[in-house]
């Protein structure tokens, strides 16, 4: 039987801070403004007493422009519940919206343009609520958005120079050739974590990558182009486990506080799954963005947290679909929508399953 329900409006007058407290276990926990976060409206350190932690209020906002699906994950969908289980504060603008992804037989829905993503951000602007530490985006097929999306991001790092903007590619297997230079010209250059597969990256450096050597010279010219963080999703380099596996790279340039700067570089083997996934890619934008945030000067950490956090939902994710299907049966779009919920301890404190190299 389908239950449908109806709430009214209730008004509560609520105290306008409220502290929350949570069993201490061990040691006072560690404050994440202390380790490097980047969150600008930090109100202060953990205070410890007697068994009890009492935690004043920490925010770290994220304005997500991507993609929604009414069924699903895919863009905004796939990042918005992934960070708001890890403590992030998502505010999501959805560039289209969809019944489900294009995957499907069947799809309806509407396209934001620029102008009605400006009227958005006007509003919020309005307010005086645009304060955000972190910007995510995914791929748009459009100039005039694409543009807009980065006048916004050059507006908000204005008023927040630590705001922290990344972008998730898939460009070159989604939108039309004539916006390969904005990316390049426009995007990059203001962005500081890009997600490019093997071939986005060359497409975007000019440069082929043949060896573990070249791919590190292309991140570098990636890194020069503007974004302190890049890792390549995939590469058609040699395995060193075998076929069945995916050689990623990623690099992070890091100022140090004398100014001068380090870069950590590492490779990490992922296993292949022999299936069709929709919204991994926006997954795995936001968990780095999350990693990141949380091991912000160790690159490595970070991306064996995020990798694993994709092995366990693409694992669960397979084999559900594999039961839903049947014996000899491929399984469906709709069977093969990730498991997210599902999946929300993995989310949150992932089993590590795969190590990454420092190069």
């Amino acid at each position: 039987m389908l239950h449908v329900l109806q709430f009214g409006a209730w008004l509560l007058k609520l105290p306008s801070r409220i502290p929350v407290w949570k069993q201490q276990q061990t040691e006072p926990a560690a404050c994440p403004r202390a380790a490097g976060s980047r969150c600008s409206s930090h109100a202060a350190c953990a205070d410890s007493t007697d068994n009890f932690v009492r935690e004043t209020e920490m925010e770290c906002r994220v304005l997500s422009i991507q993609s929604h699906v009414v069924r699903g994950y895919v863009g905004n969908k796939s990042a918005s519940f992934p960070l708001q289980v890890m403590g992030f504060e998502v505010d999501s603008i959805n560039s289209v919206q969809f019944s489900n992804h294009t995957g499907y037989a069947h799809w309806k829905g509407q396209v934001l343009t620029a102008d009605e993503l400006h009227v958005l951000y006007e509003g919020i602007k309005l307010n005086n609520v645009n304060h955000y530490d972190y910007v995510l985006t995914g791929y748009t097929r459009d100039t005039s958005f694409l543009e807009m999306v980065v006048d916004i991001v050059q507006e908000l790092k204005r008023a927040n120079p630590n705001l922290v903007y990344g972008q998730y590619y898939g460009f070159v297997m989604y939108v039309p050739q004539n916006l390969y230079p904005v990316y390049k010209d426009k995007v990059v250059p203001v962005a500081d974590i890009i997600t490019p597969n093997q071939f986005e990256a060359e497409l975007l450096t000019g440069k082929n990558i043949s060896t573990e050597k070249d791919a590190v010279e292309v991140m570098d010219l990636l890194h020069n182009m503007g974004p302190d963080t890049v890792v390549i999703t995939s590469s058609d380099l040699p395995p060193r486990l075998g076929d069945r596996f995916l050689v990623s790279l990623g690099s992070q340039r890091i100022v140090m506080p004398d100014g001068t700067s380090t870069t950590q570089r590492i490779r990490i083997e992922v296993p292949k799954v022999d299936a069709v996934f929709v919204g991994t890619g926006d997954l795995f934008a936001a968990m780095l963005l999350a990693w990141t945030h949380h091991y912000p000067t160790d690159l490595k950490t970070a991306c064996e947290k995020t990798f694993s956090v994709m092995h366990h939902v693409i694992q669960r994710t397979i084999s559900y679909a594999h039961e839903m299907a049947g014996p000899g049966r491929r399984p469906s779009p709709a069977q093969l929508e990730l498991r997210m919920v599902q999946s929300k301890a993995d989310i949150e404190d992932p089993a590590i399953v795969m190590e990454a190299t420092v190069l």
